[in-house]
């Protein structure tokens, strides 16, 4: 396998990942253009080593281990919606444990840990249980699998949900615009929680996601990675335009790439050369069609004015390293 080195560690070349083995196999059932499996394998192809992944109750627990196949080409754990942090925590506090008992040879190379959850589970329902993880320091990965809603469930609203947005229990019609409450900003939470790294990507700038997932499982301690991850079925666009969707996305500032070192080193890592309206991001998903009507124009303004002025801040902060 290709490796280049970084420090005194291996990392996987990227040129190497068109022939390398595949971590997570084709046996699964995810809709026809989920980005959540475009994410999942490049975030396991990142690495060569040895995996130990935790999955919460969701759209790729349901579809990837449909019994008695299974996707994963590595230890895999399922368990409940809310605590998939708490299992792969505590995989590593046992692996610590074994280590440090000597029934473990200290030959024997350390795996990595990552979990996985959609928003649902992450910014909902397990964010204590995450919270919880974070701030005992385990050694491990959170990824959340960001599509805005409770996608494996019927398309209900999260707290990731954006403003404006028509999902099952926040429906647009004759009497609302939709969401009501703006997405909750889980970036900055996670890193308020001291984490050594946390990020943000998105599946169309795949080289700079494998970067931040390398740097990320070469970093002790707890990591945030947050993914963009566009839904065919809640956002309601046609299959093949995922990476479309995923380009609106970062290309309007709507979902901004970067990352955040040790709470204080800030990295904008994607400056689009052409930045499109949030207008046009808007437009291509169905979900936020009724915002075109002319009583609901305003939010598509003020949407504009909220992704502008958080640009700005993100600018700031890189500048100000603080």
């Amino acid at each position: 396998m290709s490796c280049i080195l970084q420090g005194n560690k291996e990392i996987k070349n990227l040129k190497s990942f068109s022939t390398a083995a595949e971590r997570f196999e084709g046996a699964q059932v995810l809709c026809p253009g989920c980005a959540h499996s475009i994410i999942v394998r490049e975030i396991l192809n990142a690495t060569n080593d040895n995996l130990v992944v935790s999955a919460s109750t969701g759209c790729l627990e349901v579809c990837t281990a449909v019994y008695p196949h299974t996707s994963w080409d590595c230890s895999w754990i399922h368990i409940g919606f809310e605590n998939s942090s708490t299992a792969i925590a505590g995989a590593e506090a046992a692996n610590r444990a074994l280590r440090n008992k000597g029934k473990i040879s200290a030959d024997t190379p350390e795996p990595k840990f990552i979990a996985f959850g959609g928003d649902g589970a992450t910014y909902d329902i397990g964010f204590q249980w995450i919270s919880g993880c974070f701030e005992r320091g385990h050694n491990m990965m959170y990824v959340c699998l960001d599509n805005e809603a409770y996608a494996n469930t019927g398309g209900q609203r999260s707290s990731s949900t954006p403003i404006g947005a028509s999902a099952t229990t926040t429906p647009a019609g004759s009497d609302s615009y939709g969401e009501k409450q703006n997405k909750k900003d889980m970036m900055q939470i996670m890193a308020a929680h001291g984490a050594p790294y946390v990020a943000q990507v998105a599946p169309n700038k795949w080289k700079d996601m494998v970067k931040k997932i390398q740097r990320g499982l070469d970093t002790d301690g707890p990591v945030y990675i947050n993914a963009m991850s566009a839904c065919t079925t809640e956002w309601k666009f046609q299959p093949h335009q995922t990476i479309d969707a995923s380009d609106l996305a970062t290309d309007s500032l709507v979902f901004p790439l970067y990352e955040i070192i040790d709470g204080t080193e800030f990295n904008i890592t994607y400056r689009p050369k052409n930045i499109v309206p949030v207008r046009d991001y808007l437009a291509f998903q169905p979900r936020f069609k009724h915002l075109f009507k002319p009583e609901y124009e305003y939010l598509i303004a003020e949407w504009q004015k909220r992704v502008d002025a958080k640009w700005e801040y993100l600018q700031r902060r890189e500048e100000a390293r603080v």
